[in-house]
């Protein structure tokens, strides 16, 4: 039994979490300065649009008014070590918590492998 514990902490060394955040755009800016304070090398951000809670807005036209159905977002993508994680998700909260609807969704998965095309690094190394 003793021997199944040391292997499972052992195994659990080195792990690595995708968090994708889904973010208003303006606060964009905020966020990207919380995380290089915090330590974060580096950063994923695409343009996406989607709807949750928000549901949309309607905006004039040419005298019409149109519901905006998919609303512009942020979404940025970081890899980072299991033991920092936390500290990410937290930079990213108190960087773009707003308490309205709209503030975003973060999403944490974990990561299996990272491979740096250029020089065949792993993992921790990798990133």
């Amino acid at each position: 039994m003793i021997e199944y514990l040391t292997l499972m902490v052992k195994r659990g060394e080195g792990q690595l979490k995708k968090i994708q955040v889904m973010i208003r755009p303006f606060k964009l800016d905020e966020v990207k300065i919380a995380l290089v304070e915090a330590g974060v090398m580096g950063m994923t951000v695409s343009d996406v649009r989607g709807f949750g809670r928000q549901k949309g807005q309607a905006e004039p036209y040419r005298g019409s008014e149109y519901t905006v159905e998919f609303l512009p977002k942020i979404q940025i993508e970081i890899v980072s070590e299991d033991k920092q994680a936390d500290m990410v998700v937290a930079q990213i909260i108190a960087a773009n918590r707003t308490g309205e609807f709209g503030d975003g969704k973060i999403f944490i998965s974990p990561v299996e492998e990272v491979i740096r095309i250029r020089t065949g690094e792993k993992n921790l190394d990798a990133i």
